[in-house]
């Protein structure tokens, strides 16, 4: 009996328990930010709106819980005795120091926090950094990840991204040649792609501007066709397989004929 209460007496101490209540209390508070601040804040009119507002929340939750490990790291200390007053006047001196000698982690702080806060870039963007294109998977206060249609990924220190092209905030547009055989007339020809892009918009794989074009150029065995596809940015490598198997089954069902290489050989005496 003595040796539980002797247990208690321990457990029960504003060092032991009190450090206990902190931890427990911080992770609730974290826990109960993060869902609210995503049910409040995450909504939007379109894709891209709700891309920015999820980097946006990733953002403050990041600040958030930063900021309460701070906290509650000062109260435990507090707890055993540490002259917390002290101690943060000291932080604030070495921070003046640690910023001096960190200035490129400083700015990329800053750089993350303004390209977040001003809606250049988000999660979800496609973008191209020195002729190197793909999605941006990751958007820190310090780095940026941007990962390439191949699979790789480039990580770029959030200072540098004033050189960054975005092309997510503005509608991909697309032009596909379709290569027809030459015997094929060419209204039934226009008729036909017409129709494929006609049944996009219907479909909703394209926007309301893309259209047959016309007539774009003579091949050793081909006329090309072009069609002007408009889309969003995330979605172009998706709608440009989706346009060629669209015109691939109207030209089977329609008996157009695409052409293909044949090469002829001739023996010697039958020439």
């Amino acid at each position: 009996m003595e040796i539980t209460e002797k247990i208690l007496d321990v457990v029960m101490t504003k060092q032991i328990f009190g450090t206990a209540m902190v931890i427990l209390i911080t992770f609730l508070l974290v826990s109960i930010f993060n869902k609210a601040i995503e049910k409040i804040i995450i909504k939007g009119k379109n894709t891209y709106e709700i891309k920015r507002r999820k980097t946006i929340v990733r953002l403050f939750q990041s600040i958030f819980k930063y900021l309460l490990i701070i906290i509650a790291f000062l109260i435990i200390l507090d707890f055993y005795g540490v002259d917390t007053k002290s101690l943060i006047a000291s932080l604030g001196v070495a921070g003046v120091v640690l910023g001096l000698a960190l200035q490129d982690t400083v700015k990329d702080l800053i750089s993350g926090t303004m390209l977040i806060m001003e809606n250049y870039l988000a999660v979800g963007d496609i973008v191209t950094y020195n002729n190197f294109t793909g999605e941006v998977i990751e958007l820190g206060l310090r780095t940026t990840k941007i990962k390439g249609f191949d699979g790789e990924v480039m990580i770029i220190a959030n200072r540098n991204i004033d050189t960054i092209i975005n092309a997510s905030q503005k509608k991909a547009t697309l032009y596909i040649n379709i290569p027809t055989a030459y015997e094929e007339k060419v209204d039934k020809v226009e008729k036909v792609l017409t129709n494929v892009i006609e049944q996009a918009k219907i479909d909703k794989i394209v926007l309301p501007d893309s259209a047959y074009l016309g007539v774009n150029g003579f091949q050793d065995s081909a006329v090309n066709y072009l069609i002007y596809v408009v889309c969003n940015q995330d979605d172009r490598y998706k709608v440009n397989r989706e346009i060629l198997k669209r015109v691939k089954l109207a030209y089977d069902k329609a008996k157009v004929k695409i052409p293909y290489e044949q090469i002829e050989v001739h023996h010697g005496q039958d020439i």
